[in-house]
Parts: structure tokens; sequence; C-alpha cells
């Protein structure tokens, strides 16, 4: 499995799958808040074993999260770039105009390195066990309070299980098209940067085209149910807060305090 496993759902009966929605979303943006935290080797390995416990416990193997990461591999190694020949501090191992190849830019460029590794590992660990009803779901719960702000808490929580629901059917369509064009003689692996840019750009109008057409499906089917926005509706599967998932919050505070007392 070579594609980006972020928006499917790979079912299962871990621990991790049957934890709240809701308790794996706070934990997901609690893992990034958190990240931040980590200053030294110390605090990253404790993250880096909390991360690793945490898909172990999922039962899904870990290559899938690894072969995940690949599609994103060069925007991180971008970024890694910059910190490595932008960042300046302790022994200057080469320089030549603004670059600089510093002790501090390499410790750095690996912390960085290591933190998006960490948060792609995390979010997707949230969709592969989570499925997008129930991200949805778990997003209105938690927007529930703005509310009275008059903020649409039902349709962003439409909107963003439509978005998760797209993101492997659209890759599943990319790859057909890229099939397709390959039967044909396109080759989009050899030549040059530009050349590859080059036979990229004639998939974006077939794929454009297949985006609208399941769209325009979606809202007919939408219409045809009688759905008319959150008035009137009520839920098929009512979640409930289990001891699991307050002890799995503990935990991460737990993990909290280890990284302050790491950080000092």
């Amino acid at each position: 499995m070579d594609k980006l496993l972020l928006g499917r759902y790979i079912q299962g009966d871990s621990l991790v799958h049957r934890l709240d929605p809701r308790a794996k979303m706070i934990l997901c943006f609690y893992f990034v808040l958190i990240i931040f935290l980590c200053n030294n080797w110390q605090s990253y390995l404790l993250l880096g074993i909390v991360t690793l416990l945490s898909v172990l416990l999922s039962k899904i193997d870990l290559s899938y999260f690894v072969k995940g990461v690949m599609p994103l591999i060069w925007l991180i190694l971008f970024t890694v770039l910059l910190q490595v020949f932008f960042t300046r501090g302790g022994p200057t191992y080469w320089q030549f105009g603004p670059f600089t190849l510093s002790q501090f830019g390499l410790v750095n460029g690996f912390y960085v390195f290591f933190r998006f590794v960490l948060i792609i590992f995390m979010s997707t660990l949230l969709t592969v066990t989570t499925t997008p009803l129930a991200i949805a779901d778990a997003t209105e719960s938690l927007m529930q309070p703005l509310k009275k702000l008059k903020v649409p808490v039902h349709e962003i929580a439409l909107m963003l299980s439509i978005a998760l629901r797209f993101v492997p059917t659209l890759m599943d369509e990319t790859t057909k098209i890229m099939n397709a064009q390959r039967s044909r003689g396109v080759d989009f692996s050899e030549g040059s940067l530009i050349s590859r840019i080059k036979a990229v750009i004639p998939l974006l109008i077939p794929l454009f085209v297949s985006a609208l057409t399941r769209a325009e499906d979606l809202a007919t089917a939408m219409e045809a149910r009688g759905y008319r926005g959150e008035e009137g509706r009520s839920k098929y599967r009512v979640r409930v807060w289990h001891l699991q998932d307050t002890l799995a919050l503990v935990f991460f505070f737990l993990v909290t305090l280890a990284l302050i007392f790491l950080r000092n």
C-alpha cells in the first residue's frame, strides 16, 4: 500500500478503534500542541515511544504508516533543508553566502523532521481507526458551544465528513487516470522536472470533471432523501464516553508532565 492513508478507514477491533472519536480528536490536537514542548532528544524519544505504542495498540501494520508518509517526504525534506542551511549556532562546518551548515542547524533539522513524522503518524492514526461519519459526529459534538455564537456547527461537520470521504476516492480516481495514460505511452517517472509537470497537467481536467460529477451526484442524492440541514434530524448512534477514554486523557496528561520535566 503506497498511497497516503489519510482519509482511509481500516476496520478493526483494537483498543484505539474502540475509543470514543471525541477522545481521539482531542488527543490528536493535544498531541500537536505538546510536541512543541520537546527541545531535546529525551523528550522527542518519549513522544516517539508514545506514538509507536499508539500505533501498536491499533493493531495496524507499522509499514502502512511509513508508506503513508512517503507522499509528503519532499515537503518534509524541503522544510528540513531550510532549517539546516538557514539556522546558525554552535560549531560551523560549512558556509557559502547565506547558506550555513552548523551543529545547531543539523540538530534542529533532525528535530523538525521527527516532529513532522510524529504528527503525520498521529493524524493518520485518527483517520484509519475512525470512520468519517464518526469524525463528523465528534466534530459536531465538540463544537456545540459555538452554536451560541450562531456558528453553523452541523454544516461544518458535514463538510468535514464529505471531504474525508472524497480524499481516498479522488486518489483512486487519480490512479485510474494515470494508469490509463500509462497504457497510452505516457511516462510520469522519467524526464526532467518540467517534463514531469507537463505530463501531470493533462490529469487535472478529467480529475476536476470527475470531482464535479461526484459532487453533483451527492447533492442530488441528499436532496432526494429530503436533507434540509440539522433541523429535525436525530442521531442513530449516540456517543457514550467510557472509562477508557478518560484514562487515555489522563495518560497524555502524565506524558505532558514528563515532557515538562525533561524540558527543564
